[in-house]
């Protein structure tokens, strides 16, 4: 069985398969739906191997690559697939606004911390009635535990989690501008298509204008990885079925209690999820 015949469209990603920065890089095909390779390693030289495997004449076959925007797989793909169209993952470039949201948090949950420092220290014990409120201190817990409300989507909040984020939106304008903007650029790549590029648009100007270091910074990203972001609205393509396909990695792992080496970990990958059933001696084939 030719796991690489015919491949036009594939998705690349790494994966962490052992403590101490052990990775595996994986390569699946998005119309088969199905892993077809995975190699020790995540660098230039490991995804190279998988090139040399696939040959001059199949590479240039190849249409579309999903992938994250790490150089070592930009600079392999645009070597050896200079035709293909070059998609960006949208969870990676939503995870970018994630972080770029937290350290808007936590610049104001240490601002917070400052004023705290600052106010008068109550009595060891039951505090009084009329001891004078500590809002910096207030501010700074409540920042501190407002991670998760600001990371997840909207639809996904628990009603406490609802009421943190009505709190920061009513008392601090930097963490709320930078919520809405990770919202706005999720919208972006939940609508697609050329809505999709225009919200990036409006987003951008919106990004560039925010006073938010972080989201200046992002805007600036955003437009270095433009045309493959805007592939991937055009194409309505991810790296959902790598990631999928990491997860169920990840769950080979765990049952197996770990591997002692890559290469059993990879051999049993690609029997449960590289679409290949060879015969087996006594069992009557699948029809």
């Amino acid at each position: 069985m030719d796991r690489l015949a015919g491949l036009r469209r594939i998705g690349i990603d790494e994966i962490s398969y052992k403590r101490g920065h052990r990775y595996l890089t994986v390569v699946v095909d998005h119309d088969a739906r199905r892993l077809i390779w995975a190699a020790p390693g995540r660098d230039k030289a490991t995804l190279e191997t998988f090139f040399d495997l696939l040959g001059q004449d199949r590479c240039a076959q190849i249409t579309h690559v999903t992938a994250d925007a790490a150089d070592w797989i930009s600079a392999v793909v645009t070597d050896r697939c200079p035709d293909a169209v070059r998609c960006a993952d949208a969870f990676h470039v939503v995870a970018w606004a994630t972080q770029a949201l937290d350290e808007v948090r936590r610049q104001a949950w240490n601002d917070a911390r400052k004023l705290a420092r600052d106010e008068p220290k109550r009595v060891v014990g039951r505090p009084r009635a009329d001891a004078p409120p500590r809002p910096g201190h207030e501010r700074a817990r409540t920042l501190k535990g407002a991670r998760y409300a600001l990371w997840k989507n909207p639809e996904d909040l628990t009603v406490k989690q609802g009421q943190m984020l009505a709190w920061i939106t009513k008392t601090d304008p930097r963490p709320h501008r930078a919520y809405l903007l990770k919202e706005g650029l999720r919208h972006v790549f939940a609508v697609k298509g050329q809505t999709g590029k225009d919200a990036l648009d409006r987003w951008l100007s919106w990004a560039r204008r925010c006073q938010i270091p972080s989201f200046v910074d992002l805007a600036r990203k955003i437009t270095r990885h433009r045309a493959e972001i805007d592939a991937a609205l055009e194409h309505h393509m991810s790296n959902a079925l790598v990631e999928s396909t990491n997860t169920k990695i990840r769950l080979l792992t765990r049952i197996a209690f770990g591997f002692k080496s890559p290469e059993a970990l990879i051999a049993l990958a690609m029997l449960a999820l590289g679409g290949h059933r060879p015969s087996l001696p006594g069992r009557t084939a699948h029809r």
